[in-house]
């Protein structure tokens, strides 16, 4: 199935912040690259999923999760709440898209007019929903 992934999260005007993209920033566990600091001979590794929209919603939610920690601590940088806000969007359109073609990922999507969350496969079932 093919999805439209031009939901592309602009960085460009946070040179002072040094983030990095959000697949770069999973592989490592760390959206800003002057923060992320090696362990021995360690290279990060790309995740391994086959369904490439559930993979979207992992990076997009790692980098939500990762600006959420910086701006407690910087509560008045405009800038990157502009960007994590971008990230929140993003994730609500790859969210809204996964559910649309694969079923909920949450208790709490409804929907339907029918409770479906016990419905199989669940994307760990290996089901015919490629994941």
């Amino acid at each position: 199935m093919l999805f439209d992934y031009d939901m592309i999260i602009d960085i460009s005007n946070l040179d002072n912040h040094n983030l990095v993209d959000n697949k770069l920033g999973l592989q490592r566990g760390n959206m800003f690259e002057n923060e992320y600091k090696t362990y021995k001979n360690y290279t990060p590794k790309a995740l391994n999923i086959n369904n490439e929209l559930l993979l979207k919603l992992y990076e997009t939610n790692f980098a939500i999760i990762d600006l959420n920690l910086y701006l407690d601590l910087h509560p008045n940088d405009n800038k990157l709440y502009d960007i994590y806000k971008n990230y929140v969007e993003t994730f609500e359109k790859y969210k809204n898209l996964y559910e649309q073609n694969y079923g909920p990922l949450e208790i709490t999507c409804i929907n339907s007019n029918t409770y479906n969350w016990i419905d199989n496969p669940w994307p760990w079932d290996g089901g015919n929903n490629n994941v």
